[in-house]
């Protein structure tokens, strides 16, 4: 029970003061999880962090429930994920239901941008050190970067990753192997299932709402497809909920819009919108079952695919092409870094100034995210 709680806790802190989107969620959980915690080690949380940018869906959370897993099993991945999620669905859920058509005055986020800014760029040094040992690594993670920030399709990020792990098939060595036996994962057969499940939930529920047609499962098949088919985040599926809700007359623009505009002040997941939209559309319960339908595929997807790659990691080959995959991670942090990151925070020359003094204040100073944070929102409303 101690393990549980202790696992909510920290994700709720994580929850209530990670902003910035998933690229900066997951600097802030190498920070608390990995290097204060030592839940993980870099090796495990960077293959986590490759598996999820393999998977469909919110890569934060899917990171986060896997290191609840790791800690404390089923239920302890079920803490991770409400303690991380909570903050934002009860916020985006209040605002739907109280403040719909307020403008909010929201310019303090400038300052929580500069956070982002700081801590992501100490993350990526940090992986750097540990990750890029050999002049090989260092050109598989600039090449990630400089393909990433010269072209941003769709599909640009599974491609640079797939040539990753041939890269590191053809010119790495195979990382050392370090399978934990505490390590318990859930079974291959388990994996299965859920897997089926999942293809059952994507396949079903349109071909269900195609015969019964009704308002409640156009939302859950709405969310439940977008959760399932989108890669690269909250960023990536709030356009195609757009299309899904917007466009389909479900919602006005201007609810949408507004529900948009919250998401971005509030930290944790940006899947979390979908509890907006269910709570516009239905009320307090539609606003739980909307969070359930956009979840419930990562969930899924990462506990279905994750004891198949772990069983596949032991092999020598798989390991000079994960090699390749986690130099990757560093050129697509860094990527993610610059852009929107980094775009959408610097303004001027006082932005850098203040962002370096954040950095500083973190590698240096080895101040708590926490209170960058908490300084973040004070220099907002200053500036």
């Amino acid at each position: 029970m101690r393990n549980y709680w202790e696992i909510f806790i920290v994700s709720l802190k994580l929850g209530l003061t990670s902003f910035g989107g998933p690229t900066a969620h997951l600097a802030y959980f190498q920070k608390e999880y990995v290097d204060h915690r030592q839940w993980l080690n870099h090796k495990e949380y960077a293959e986590l962090v490759v598996l999820s940018q393999f998977l469909p869906g919110p890569a934060s959370s899917q990171v986060g429930m896997g290191i609840g897993f790791i800690r404390g099993g089923w239920f302890g991945s079920f803490c991770s994920f409400l303690g991380f999620t909570f903050p934002s669905v009860f916020l985006l859920m209040l605002f739907a239901t109280i403040l719909q058509n307020t403008a909010l005055a929201m310019d303090w986020l400038d300052g929580l941008k500069l956070v982002a800014v700081a801590i992501v760029a100490h993350a990526i040094v940090d992986m750097a050190k540990k990750i890029l040992v050999t002049k090989r690594h260092w050109g598989i993670a600039i090449g990630s970067l400089a393909i990433l920030l010269l072209w941003t399709g769709i599909l640009s990020q599974v491609i640079v990753l797939a040539v990753a792990i041939l890269c590191g098939l053809f010119f790495l060595k195979p990382g050392q192997f370090e399978q934990s036996k505490e390590r318990a994962l859930p079974s291959l057969k388990t994996g299965l299932l859920l897997l089926f499940a999942f293809f059952v939930g994507l396949i079903g529920l349109p071909a269900l709402l195609g015969i019964f047609p009704n308002d409640w499962l156009q939302m859950v098949s709405s969310l439940y497809v977008s959760g399932s088919l989108v890669f690269g985040g909250g960023h990536v599926v709030l356009p195609l909920l757009e299309t899904q809700f917007v466009q389909a007359g479900i919602i006005s623009a201007d609810e949408f819009l507004a529900g948009y505009g919250f998401t971005q002040a509030v930290p944790g997941p940006l899947f979390t919108f979908a509890s907006y939209l269910g709570t516009t559309l239905f009320g307090f319960f539609g606003g739980l079952v909307a969070t359930i339908a956009i979840f419930l595929p990562a969930f899924l997807i990462l506990f279905g695919v994750w004891p198949i790659w772990y069983k596949l990691k032991g092999n020598s080959t798989v390991r000079k092409g994960m090699a390749g995959l986690n130099a990757a991670v560093v050129g697509i942090l860094a990527a993610a870094w610059v852009n929107p990151i980094v775009t959408t925070s610097i303004h001027n020359g006082m932005d850098i100034i203040v962002a370096i003094i954040f950095y500083a204040l973190l590698a240096k100073a080895k101040l708590q995210p926490l209170w960058i944070v908490g300084l973040g929102v004070i220099v907002g409303i200053l500036l």
